[in-house]
């Protein structure tokens, strides 16, 4: 009687789990449906015409983008923390999230939950090893990966979408959350074929030169447009070049035409030529 009970409360559960896939399976459909043909607000339009990327979109890839952004903000849970979440932020942060894959198949973050919105850079505890020796302390955080969340400092969010820096926390924690959908943070999103063997090959020796360069400190040469915080690890070597790729693709492309060739295959766009506006130098 014991197995009995036993075999029958598997069955519930896996019953009821099955039924929670189901429903959430077909509620993203009816989401992905409602959006299709659905107006930006106005609030998130205005929005939008005020962030340069945008602009700068032919129209198509904007029609495009359109109902990928409804879609994102109608399934992450964004939440503030000692700041309350605006249309603003929503459509922001959802921008730049559908840009990185309006042309990855069937992508659209489904790892990522939760967006955590705080006013300003993160205080975090953090314990860091270099050469052996590690050692604790309390490190100024824009944005942080974890898990199904992402964190983003808002400040500084808001300003790297508004100017041509080098930097996009947006871009870098999402590129985060696309490293690990293969389970490891390594540098590596799920890749397929030829293009992960050659990714690995050009993006780990890349990566290792870096690391060369910043142990020596000295004769960074190209690689300063990189700079130091890549040579952390390969996950963060891929979330900088990211930011790169979309904020200052033309120089990229021009002092690592390898790497901008790898990156426009995985992402599908041509940012050099999409926002060479925005890349002056």
């Amino acid at each position: 009687m014991y197995y009995i009970a036993l075999m029958q409360l598997f069955a519930t559960l896996l019953a009821l789990f099955l039924a929670w896939q189901a429903w959430g399976y077909f509620r993203r459909m009816w989401l992905w449906k409602k959006v299709q043909h659905r107006p930006l607000p106005p609030a998130i339009a205005n929005t939008l015409k005020k962030i340069p990327h945008y602009r700068l979109l032919p129209d198509d890839l904007k029609r495009e983008l359109h109902p990928r952004l409804l879609f994102f903000i109608e399934t992450k849970q964004f939440m503030g923390v000692k700041i309350d979440v605006t249309d603003e932020m929503r459509a922001t942060i959802a921008f730049y999230a559908c840009l990185m894959v309006l042309k990855i198949p069937d992508e659209c973050f489904d790892n990522l939950v939760t967006i955590l919105i705080y006013p300003y850079d993160v205080v975090a505890k953090q314990v860091e090893a270099e050469g052996g020796i590690y050692r604790e302390g309390a490190f100024v955080l824009e944005g942080q990966s974890v898990a199904d969340t992402v964190v983003i400092a808002w400040n500084e969010a808001k300003r790297q979408a508004h100017h041509l820096w080098p930097h996009n926390v947006i871009v870098h924690e999402l590129a985060h959350v696309l490293d690990f959908e293969d389970g490891m943070p390594d540098g590596v999103p799920p890749l397929q074929g030829a293009l992960h063997r050659k990714w690995t090959q050009v993006l780990y020796r890349r990566f290792n030169d870096l690391k060369k360069k910043a142990l020596a400190n000295r004769d960074w040469g190209e690689y300063r447009i990189i700079g130091s915080y890549a040579a952390a690890n390969e996950a963060e070597f891929f979330a900088v070049v990211s930011e790169l790729f979309f904020q200052k693709p033309k120089t990229l492309k021009r002092h690592f035409p390898d790497i901008y060739d790898l990156l426009k295959s995985f992402y599908g766009l041509d940012t050099a030529a999409i926002f060479a506006e925005l890349d002056e130098g």
